[in-house]
Protein backbone atom coordinates (compact mmCIF):
# COMPACT_ATOMS: atom_id res chain seq x y z
CA UNK A 1 0.00 0.00 0.00
CA UNK A 2 1.14 3.15 -0.61
CA UNK A 3 0.61 4.83 2.69
CA UNK A 4 2.62 2.06 3.82
CA UNK A 5 5.49 3.09 1.26
CA UNK A 6 5.54 6.59 2.43
CA UNK A 7 6.15 5.94 5.70
CA UNK A 8 8.79 3.30 5.50
CA UNK A 9 10.62 6.02 2.97
CA UNK A 10 10.05 8.03 5.77
CA UNK A 11 11.76 6.20 8.40
CA UNK A 12 14.72 5.57 5.74
CA UNK A 13 15.41 8.78 5.07
CA UNK A 14 15.22 9.71 8.61
CA UNK A 15 17.81 6.66 9.61
CA UNK A 16 20.15 7.05 6.90
CA UNK A 17 20.25 10.86 6.71
CA UNK A 18 20.24 10.57 3.06
CA UNK A 19 19.86 8.76 0.41
CA UNK A 20 19.44 8.76 -3.55
CA UNK A 21 16.78 7.69 -5.81
CA UNK A 22 17.96 4.62 -6.93
CA UNK A 23 19.13 3.32 -3.14
CA UNK A 24 15.35 4.37 -2.06
CA UNK A 25 13.95 2.44 -5.09
CA UNK A 26 15.94 -0.79 -4.35
CA UNK A 27 15.19 -0.54 -0.68
CA UNK A 28 11.02 -0.08 -1.79
CA UNK A 29 11.08 -2.23 -4.39
CA UNK A 30 9.74 0.29 -7.12
CA UNK A 31 11.19 2.54 -9.89
CA UNK A 32 13.23 5.92 -9.31
CA UNK A 33 9.83 7.24 -10.86
CA UNK A 34 7.67 6.30 -7.87
CA UNK A 35 10.73 7.53 -5.38
CA UNK A 36 10.16 11.09 -6.90
CA UNK A 37 6.36 10.84 -6.95
CA UNK A 38 6.30 9.56 -3.55
CA UNK A 39 9.00 12.34 -2.38
CA UNK A 40 6.07 15.32 -4.08
CA UNK A 41 3.40 13.41 -2.04
CA UNK A 42 5.64 13.44 1.68
CA UNK A 43 6.32 17.36 0.96
CA UNK A 44 2.91 18.16 -0.07
CA UNK A 45 2.14 16.07 3.19
CA UNK A 46 3.73 18.80 4.95
CA UNK A 47 7.19 16.88 5.55
CA UNK A 48 10.31 19.14 5.17
CA UNK A 49 11.92 17.21 2.29
CA UNK A 50 14.83 18.62 0.28
CA UNK A 51 15.93 17.34 -3.46
CA UNK A 52 20.01 17.95 -3.35
CA UNK A 53 21.36 17.84 -7.11
CA UNK A 54 24.64 16.54 -8.39
CA UNK A 55 26.98 13.76 -7.88
CA UNK A 56 26.13 13.47 -3.90
CA UNK A 57 22.97 14.27 -4.07
CA UNK A 58 19.82 12.58 -3.11
CA UNK A 59 16.94 13.16 -0.58
CA UNK A 60 16.99 14.15 2.94
CA UNK A 61 15.37 15.52 5.92
CA UNK A 62 15.80 18.89 7.11
CA UNK A 63 18.12 18.79 9.95
CA UNK A 64 16.64 18.22 12.97
CA UNK A 65 13.09 16.88 12.35
CA UNK A 66 12.04 13.18 12.76
CA UNK A 67 8.86 11.61 13.40
CA UNK A 68 8.59 10.61 17.37
CA UNK A 69 7.96 7.69 18.63
CA UNK A 70 7.26 6.64 22.62
CA UNK A 71 10.85 6.85 24.71
CA UNK A 72 11.94 3.36 25.90
CA UNK A 73 14.35 2.90 28.85
CA UNK A 74 17.02 0.77 29.22
CA UNK A 75 14.88 -2.03 30.47
CA UNK A 76 12.16 -2.04 27.41
CA UNK A 77 15.28 -2.08 24.93
CA UNK A 78 17.16 -4.42 26.14
CA UNK A 79 13.43 -6.74 25.99
CA UNK A 80 12.38 -5.92 22.68
CA UNK A 81 15.94 -6.85 21.38
CA UNK A 82 16.12 -10.19 22.99
CA UNK A 83 12.59 -11.03 21.11
CA UNK A 84 13.97 -9.60 17.57
CA UNK A 85 12.35 -10.88 14.43
CA UNK A 86 15.10 -13.84 13.89
CA UNK A 87 13.48 -15.65 16.46
CA UNK A 88 10.50 -16.11 14.22
CA UNK A 89 10.59 -19.87 12.30
CA UNK A 90 8.67 -18.69 9.20
CA UNK A 91 10.83 -16.67 6.79
CA UNK A 92 7.74 -14.71 5.20
CA UNK A 93 6.77 -13.42 8.84
CA UNK A 94 10.23 -12.76 9.83
CA UNK A 95 11.28 -10.59 6.78
CA UNK A 96 7.69 -8.45 7.81
CA UNK A 97 8.95 -8.32 11.55
CA UNK A 98 12.67 -7.14 10.53
CA UNK A 99 11.57 -4.37 8.56
CA UNK A 100 8.69 -3.01 11.04
CA UNK A 101 12.03 -3.46 13.48
CA UNK A 102 13.81 -1.15 11.27
CA UNK A 103 10.91 1.18 11.23
CA UNK A 104 11.01 1.70 14.44
CA UNK A 105 14.62 2.01 15.03
CA UNK A 106 14.69 4.34 12.76
CA UNK A 107 12.60 6.61 14.92
CA UNK A 108 14.63 6.42 17.87
CA UNK A 109 16.58 9.05 19.21
CA UNK A 110 20.88 8.41 18.06
CA UNK A 111 21.83 7.69 21.25
CA UNK A 112 18.89 5.13 21.75
CA UNK A 113 19.78 3.98 18.04
CA UNK A 114 23.06 3.57 18.58
CA UNK A 115 22.66 1.67 21.94
CA UNK A 116 20.07 -0.83 20.50
CA UNK A 117 22.67 -1.22 17.03
CA UNK A 118 25.26 -2.43 19.69
CA UNK A 119 23.39 -4.62 21.80
CA UNK A 120 22.37 -6.61 18.28
CA UNK A 121 25.78 -6.97 17.40
CA UNK A 122 26.56 -9.08 20.33
CA UNK A 123 23.29 -11.00 20.12
CA UNK A 124 22.78 -14.10 17.86
CA UNK A 125 18.95 -15.84 17.56
CA UNK A 126 19.82 -19.03 16.49
CA UNK A 127 15.80 -20.25 15.35
CA UNK A 128 17.21 -24.17 14.28
CA UNK A 129 17.85 -25.74 17.61
CA UNK A 130 20.29 -28.55 17.55
CA UNK A 131 18.08 -31.19 16.70
CA UNK A 132 16.38 -31.05 13.28
CA UNK A 133 12.63 -30.10 12.69
CA UNK A 134 10.39 -30.57 10.26
CA UNK A 135 7.80 -27.36 11.24
CA UNK A 136 6.33 -26.52 8.23
CA UNK A 137 4.88 -22.77 9.02
CA UNK A 138 4.06 -22.37 5.08
CA UNK A 139 0.40 -21.68 5.99
CA UNK A 140 1.39 -19.76 9.43
CA UNK A 141 1.34 -15.93 8.26
CA UNK A 142 -2.60 -17.49 6.57
CA UNK A 143 -3.49 -18.32 9.94
CA UNK A 144 -2.13 -15.23 11.93
CA UNK A 145 -4.08 -13.31 8.90
CA UNK A 146 -7.33 -15.33 9.62
CA UNK A 147 -7.62 -15.22 13.42
CA UNK A 148 -6.80 -11.10 13.20
CA UNK A 149 -9.63 -11.00 10.68
CA UNK A 150 -11.99 -13.48 13.10
CA UNK A 151 -13.38 -15.09 10.29
CA UNK A 152 -13.92 -19.35 9.81
CA UNK A 153 -11.53 -21.06 8.00
CA UNK A 154 -11.71 -24.79 6.48
CA UNK A 155 -8.40 -26.90 6.66
CA UNK A 156 -7.11 -30.18 6.18
CA UNK A 157 -5.39 -31.60 9.01
CA UNK A 158 -3.26 -34.72 10.05
CA UNK A 159 -2.86 -36.19 12.97
CA UNK A 160 -0.19 -37.35 15.17
CA UNK A 161 -1.14 -40.82 14.51
CA UNK A 162 -1.90 -39.80 10.68
CA UNK A 163 -5.18 -39.58 10.13
CA UNK A 164 -6.48 -37.04 8.32
CA UNK A 165 -9.51 -35.05 7.07
CA UNK A 166 -11.35 -31.65 6.94
CA UNK A 167 -11.76 -28.90 9.55
CA UNK A 168 -13.94 -26.06 9.72
CA UNK A 169 -13.09 -23.69 12.95
CA UNK A 170 -13.50 -20.23 14.77
CA UNK A 171 -10.07 -19.60 14.85
CA UNK A 172 -9.54 -17.86 18.60
CA UNK A 173 -5.58 -17.65 18.55
CA UNK A 174 -1.70 -18.62 18.21
CA UNK A 175 0.35 -20.10 20.92
CA UNK A 176 4.30 -20.16 19.97
CA UNK A 177 6.11 -22.97 22.07
CA UNK A 178 9.54 -23.14 21.57
CA UNK A 179 10.02 -23.57 17.39
CA UNK A 180 6.44 -24.75 16.76
CA UNK A 181 3.46 -23.26 16.58
CA UNK A 182 -0.46 -24.06 17.28
CA UNK A 183 -3.80 -22.82 16.19
CA UNK A 184 -6.55 -22.80 19.23
CA UNK A 185 -9.47 -22.88 17.84
CA UNK A 186 -13.39 -23.28 18.18
CA UNK A 187 -14.70 -27.02 16.81
CA UNK A 188 -17.73 -28.05 16.20
CA UNK A 189 -17.25 -30.50 19.02
CA UNK A 190 -15.66 -28.21 21.03
CA UNK A 191 -11.98 -26.35 21.96
CA UNK A 192 -9.21 -27.39 19.98
CA UNK A 193 -5.61 -27.24 19.58
CA UNK A 194 -4.01 -27.65 15.62
CA UNK A 195 -0.11 -27.80 15.08
CA UNK A 196 -0.14 -25.22 12.74
CA UNK A 197 2.75 -27.42 10.49
CA UNK A 198 0.27 -30.06 9.85
CA UNK A 199 -2.49 -27.74 8.52
CA UNK A 200 -2.88 -27.83 4.65
CA UNK A 201 -5.15 -26.37 1.89
CA UNK A 202 -6.36 -23.36 4.36
CA UNK A 203 -8.96 -21.30 2.72
CA UNK A 204 -10.59 -18.01 4.80
CA UNK A 205 -14.38 -18.19 4.71
CA UNK A 206 -16.67 -15.25 4.57
CA UNK A 207 -18.37 -16.21 7.89
CA UNK A 208 -17.32 -14.81 10.80
CA UNK A 209 -15.90 -16.10 13.77
CA UNK A 210 -17.94 -17.06 16.71
CA UNK A 211 -15.98 -16.16 19.73
CA UNK A 212 -16.75 -18.10 23.12
CA UNK A 213 -17.30 -14.99 25.86
CA UNK A 214 -14.72 -14.30 28.13
CA UNK A 215 -12.24 -16.21 26.51
CA UNK A 216 -8.93 -16.41 27.64
CA UNK A 217 -6.07 -18.02 25.64
CA UNK A 218 -3.28 -17.31 27.93
CA UNK A 219 -5.54 -19.54 30.96
CA UNK A 220 -7.03 -22.13 28.07
CA UNK A 221 -3.53 -23.27 26.70
CA UNK A 222 -2.23 -23.90 30.51
CA UNK A 223 -5.03 -25.86 31.43
CA UNK A 224 -5.06 -27.77 27.97
CA UNK A 225 -1.19 -28.01 28.67
CA UNK A 226 -2.00 -29.77 31.99
CA UNK A 227 -4.48 -32.07 31.54
CA UNK A 228 -2.21 -32.96 28.91
CA UNK A 229 1.02 -33.78 30.78
CA UNK A 230 -2.05 -35.89 33.08
CA UNK A 231 -3.44 -37.84 30.50
CA UNK A 232 0.08 -38.91 29.44
CA UNK A 233 1.27 -42.12 30.66
CA UNK A 234 4.37 -42.34 32.56
CA UNK A 235 6.97 -45.12 32.58
CA UNK A 236 9.23 -44.88 35.38
CA UNK A 237 12.53 -46.75 35.48
CA UNK A 238 15.86 -46.62 37.55
CA UNK A 239 19.11 -46.65 35.40
CA UNK A 240 22.76 -46.56 36.19
CA UNK A 241 24.54 -43.78 34.20
CA UNK A 242 28.00 -42.69 33.25
CA UNK A 243 28.21 -38.84 33.98
CA UNK A 244 27.34 -37.82 30.38
CA UNK A 245 24.41 -39.77 29.78
CA UNK A 246 23.34 -38.81 33.33
CA UNK A 247 23.59 -35.28 32.43
CA UNK A 248 21.96 -35.88 29.16
CA UNK A 249 19.01 -37.56 31.58
CA UNK A 250 18.47 -34.94 33.48
CA UNK A 251 18.31 -32.72 30.21
CA UNK A 252 15.33 -34.72 28.69
CA UNK A 253 13.33 -36.28 31.03
CA UNK A 254 12.52 -35.92 34.54
CA UNK A 255 15.32 -37.52 36.75
CA UNK A 256 16.31 -37.36 40.31
CA UNK A 257 18.93 -39.21 42.27
CA UNK A 258 18.46 -43.21 43.90
CA UNK A 259 19.09 -41.96 47.71
CA UNK A 260 18.76 -45.18 48.99
CA UNK A 261 21.25 -47.55 47.04
CA UNK A 262 19.10 -50.67 48.02
CA UNK A 263 16.41 -50.04 45.39
CA UNK A 264 16.76 -52.59 42.17
CA UNK A 265 17.85 -55.31 42.31
CA UNK A 266 20.29 -55.07 45.20
CA UNK A 267 23.51 -56.39 43.25
CA UNK A 268 25.70 -53.39 43.34
CA UNK A 269 28.46 -53.21 45.92
CA UNK A 270 29.01 -49.13 45.31
CA UNK A 271 28.71 -47.12 42.43
CA UNK A 272 31.94 -46.75 39.55
CA UNK A 273 33.87 -43.64 39.49
CA UNK A 274 31.59 -40.67 38.30
CA UNK A 275 28.23 -42.95 37.80
CA UNK A 276 24.83 -41.99 38.75
CA UNK A 277 22.03 -44.09 40.02
CA UNK A 278 18.50 -41.98 39.05
CA UNK A 279 14.87 -42.51 38.92
CA UNK A 280 13.87 -41.51 35.41
CA UNK A 281 10.15 -41.20 34.16
CA UNK A 282 9.90 -41.73 30.81
CA UNK A 283 6.80 -41.28 28.77
CA UNK A 284 6.99 -45.34 27.77
CA UNK A 285 8.63 -48.70 28.22
CA UNK A 286 9.66 -48.52 24.64
CA UNK A 287 10.86 -44.71 25.07
CA UNK A 288 12.61 -46.51 27.74
CA UNK A 289 14.28 -49.39 25.53
CA UNK A 290 15.47 -46.86 22.72
CA UNK A 291 17.02 -45.16 25.03
CA UNK A 292 18.67 -47.82 27.23
CA UNK A 293 19.66 -49.47 23.05
CA UNK A 294 21.02 -46.32 22.02
CA UNK A 295 23.35 -45.30 25.13
CA UNK A 296 25.17 -48.85 24.93
CA UNK A 297 27.28 -49.42 27.63
CA UNK A 298 26.76 -45.87 28.83
CA UNK A 299 23.57 -47.35 31.22
CA UNK A 300 22.74 -49.93 32.68
CA UNK A 301 19.00 -50.81 33.64
CA UNK A 302 18.50 -51.73 36.98
CA UNK A 303 14.75 -52.08 37.16
CA UNK A 304 11.83 -53.09 36.03
CA UNK A 305 12.82 -56.33 35.59
CA UNK A 306 10.86 -56.58 32.34
CA UNK A 307 12.82 -53.43 30.62
CA UNK A 308 15.48 -55.29 31.52
CA UNK A 309 14.72 -58.36 30.43
CA UNK A 310 13.55 -56.30 26.81
CA UNK A 311 17.17 -54.80 27.01
CA UNK A 312 18.78 -57.85 26.84
CA UNK A 313 16.21 -59.51 24.25
CA UNK A 314 17.28 -56.82 22.13
CA UNK A 315 20.75 -56.96 22.51
CA UNK A 316 21.08 -60.78 22.03
CA UNK A 317 18.41 -60.60 18.80
CA UNK A 318 21.18 -57.74 17.15
CA UNK A 319 24.38 -59.74 18.16
CA UNK A 320 22.41 -62.55 16.39
CA UNK A 321 21.86 -60.57 13.12
CA UNK A 322 25.07 -59.56 12.94
CA UNK A 323 26.74 -63.03 13.19
CA UNK A 324 24.40 -64.33 10.81
CA UNK A 325 25.12 -61.31 8.40
CA UNK A 326 28.98 -62.25 8.65
CA UNK A 327 27.99 -65.45 7.87
CA UNK A 328 26.09 -64.50 5.01
CA UNK A 329 28.10 -62.66 3.31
Amino acid sequence: MKSDRLLSALLLLQAHGRLTGRELAERLEVSERTVHRDMESLSAAGVPISALRGAQGGWQLEPGWRTQVPGLDTAELNALLMAQPRALGDPRLAAAAERAFEKLMAAFSAPMRARAAAIRERLYIDATGWHPSNENLSLLADVQEAVARDCKISFDYTRADGQSGPRTVDPLGLVAKGASWYLVARAPAGLRTYRVSRIRNLTPLTLPCERPPNFDLAAYWKQSTAQLAQQRGQYEAVMLLDERAARSAREWWSATPVEDSSEGDGSESGLPAGWQKLHIRFDSEDQALFVALGSGTRIEVISPPELKRRVAEEARAIAARDVWTRVSK
